[in-house]
């Protein structure tokens, strides 16, 4: 299974679009749109999933840098999403207690 991203989608862009794109390389599995999430709105980007690894390498070489709706298109292998379990919010980072202290 690839993985492929698409990039500088127009905000106009419908997932039946970009699927008949890469269906003309190969059998295309799930096609997302990502969206906003508080606003429904298409972010410009999105990802397919192709079933056979070299027709999705053949559609990546082939409709990278072609238009649709008007954008050149950014496609290629998607990496694998980062891990975001560290960070986060750990409370305050010292300071300010010396104004509490000192009753100002």
């Amino acid at each position: 299974m690839k993985n492929i991203f698409v990039g500088n989608l127009s905000f106009n862009a419908t997932e039946d679009a970009v699927r008949s794109m890469f269906e003309a390389y190969g059998t295309v599995e799930r096609v997302n749109i990502v969206t906003d999430r508080d606003t429904g709105r298409a972010k410009g980007f999105g990802f397919v999933e192709m079933s056979v690894d070299s027709d999705g390498d053949r559609a990546i070489e082939a409709l990278s840098g072609r238009e649709l709706d008007g954008r050149s298109l950014t496609v290629n292998e998607a990496r694998p999403k980062e891990d975001r379990s560290g960070g986060g919010y750990r409370g305050k980072s010292g300071g300010g207690a010396g104004r509490m202290n000192n009753r100002w």
